[in-house]
C-alpha cells in the first residue's frame, strides 16, 4: 500500500521526541560535567592556596606538571582516610552532583520510554479503531446496509482501504437501488403485457366459442368473425415480435450491419409494408425529396437498412392509424452538411399535449390511441433509430396532425 501518511507522522514525531530528549540529556551531561570541573577547580585551587601559604618555596609548576600528567603513580594513600579511588571521589560535593544528575538523567530516560510508548499504543489505539470501524462497515454491507461515511479520512493504508470500501459500497447500493428498480419495471411490464394479450385473446376465445356454438352461421357473418380472428392474431404476433425485439435491444444483442444506404430505398420498402393498410383506409402516401433544405441527389446513410424499415415502418403505421379516410401522409427527406433527415407528416387527429411528452414510452396509450394500438410500436422506433446513431422527435396540433422528424448525424 502506499501513502502511509499517519505512519509516517507518528515516527517523524517520534524522532523530534527522541531528538528533543537527546538534547536534555546533552544539556544535563554538559551541566555535569562543568559541575565537576568546578568543583575540582576549586579544590586544587584552595590546595594550591594552603601549600603556597605553608611553603612559599614550592614550585607551583611541578605541581600543575603532576596534575597534567597522564602516568600517575596508582598509591593506596587516600584509603587512610575512607576513600578508594576507583569508587569515590575526594570531593564530597561531585559525589552529591553526580547522584543528581545520574537521578536526572535517568528520570528523562524513563520520561522519553514513556512517551515513545504513548505514542505508539496511541498509533495502534488509532489503528485497531479504524480496522474495528472497517468490519462493521462490512458487517454492514453483507447485512444490506449500504451506508460508509468517508468524512475525516487521511491518507494511510486503511483510510485507502476504507476509500475502496466506500466505492464497492456505492456500487452496491446502486445496483441494491437498480434490482429493486428493475423488479418493478418488470412486474409493471409483466402487467402491461397481460393487458395487452388478455383482450385480443378473450376477444378471438369468444368468436370461436360463436363459432362452434353456430355452426349454421350466417356466412357473412363467419367471415367477419374469421376475419376479426385473423385482425386479433395478427396484432398479438406484431406485439410479440415487437416486444421480442426490444427486449434484444434491452440486453444489447443487436448487432447493426451498418453501410450506406440510400434513403430513398428505406421510404419505399416501408411503404411497401404499410400498403394494404392504407389501401383499407383509403390514405395516399406522398414522398418528397426536400432539396430546400439537402442540396444532395439522392441522398444516402449509414445504417442498417433492416431496422431502419423496421422503425420507418412502425411511425408510418401509426400516422395511418391516427389518421382519418381519404387524407394524405407526406414524406419528406434531404440532407445536408450535419444530418441527414425524414419528416412524416400525417393530417390526423393530433397527439393531446399531455400524450406527447409520453408517445415513446413502451406500453404508452394516448387518448386517440385507436383500439388496435398496442402501445410499443413508437417505442420500439426510436430505441432502433437512437441505436443506429439517430434521434427522432415529434410536434402535433390538435385536429391538425402530427409531424416525425428523425436525423441521423452524418459521419
Amino acid at each position: 500500500m502506499k501513502n502511509k501518511e499517519v505512519l509516517k507522522k507518528y515516527i517523524i514525531f517520534t524522532i523530534v521526541v527522541f531528538a528533543i530528549f537527546m538534547i536534555i540529556l546533552a544539556i544535563v551531561n554538559h551541566i555535569q560535567y562543568s559541575s565537576y570541573n568546578r568543583n575540582s577547580n576549586l579544590a586544587i585551587n584552595q590546595i594550591i592556596n594552603n601549600i603556597k601559604k605553608s611553603y612559599p618555596e614550592a614550585d607551583i609548576n611541578e605541581i600543575i606538571q603532576i596534575l597534567n600528567n597522564d602516568n600517575l603513580e596508582q598509591t593506596d594513600f587516600l584509603k587512610e582516610y575512607g576513600i578508594n579511588i576507583d569508587k569515590d571521589t575526594a570531593i564530597l560535593s561531585n559525589q552529591q552532583d553526580s547522584k543528581l544528575l545520574l537521578i536526572i538523567n535517568c528520570s528523562i530516560l524513563l520520561t522519553l520510554l514513556i512517551v515513545i510508548i504513548c505514542i505508539f499504543v496511541k498509533y495502534n489505539k488509532n489503528q485497531n479503531k479504524k480496522i474495528s470501524e472497517i468490519t462493521k462497515y462490512i458487517e454492514d454491507i453483507n447485512r444490506g446496509i449500504y451506508t460508509l461515511s468517508i468524512q475525516e479520512n487521511s491518507e494511510d493504508e486503511l483510510s485507502i482501504l476504507k476509500n475502496e470500501l466506500y466505492k464497492i459500497t456505492v456500487m452496491l447500493r446502486e445496483q441494491s437501488e437498480n434490482s429493486i428498480k428493475d423488479k418493478m419495471q418488470l412486474k409493471k411490464s409483466l402487467e402491461d403485457i397481460s393487458h395487452q394479450l388478455k383482450t385480443p385473446l378473450t376477444s378471438i376465445i369468444i368468436m370461436l366459442d360463436n363459432l362452434l356454438d353456430n355452426l349454421n352461421m350466417d356466412v357473412d357473418i363467419r367471415n367477419d368473425f374469421i376475419k376479426s380472428i385473423y385482425r386479433e392474431i395478427s396484432n398479438i404476433n406484431f406485439f410479440i415480435q415487437a416486444l421480442l425485439k426490444l427486449s434484444k435491444f434491452d440486453v444489447n444483442t443487436i448487432k447493426f450491419n451498418r453501410k450506406e444506404e440510400k434513403i430513398r430505398d428505406i421510404i419505399d420498402q416501408a411503404q411497401q409494408n404499410v400498403e394494404t393498410l392504407c389501401d383499407l383506409r383509403k390514405i395516399k402516401i406522398e414522398t418528397i425529396p426536400d432539396f430546400g433544405q439537402a442540396p444532395f441527389r439522392n441522398p444516402e446513410v449509414v445504417c442498417d437498412i433492416k431496422w431502419q424499415v423496421e422503425a420507418i415502418t412502425n411511425i408510418i403505421k401509426n400516422c395511418v392509424e391516427h389518421s382519418e379516410s381519404g387524407t394524405k401522409i407526406s414524406i419528406k427527406y434531404g440532407k445536408n452538411d450535419l444530418y441527414s433527415e425524414i419528416l412524416i407528416e400525417d393530417q390526423g387527429s393530433g397527439i393531446d399535449p399531455e400524450d406527447l411528452k409520453h408517445i415513446f414510452e413502451r406500453f404508452y396509450k394516448g387518448k386517440n390511441s385507436s383500439k388496435d394500438s398496442v402501445g410499443i410500436g413508437l417505442s420500439l422506433a426510436k430505441t432502433i433509430i437512437e441505436k443506429d446513431n439517430g434521434y427522432i422527435t415529434v410536434e402535433s396540433e390538435m385536429g391538425k396532425g402530427s409531424k416525425f422528424c428523425i436525423r441521423y448525424l452524418n459521419g
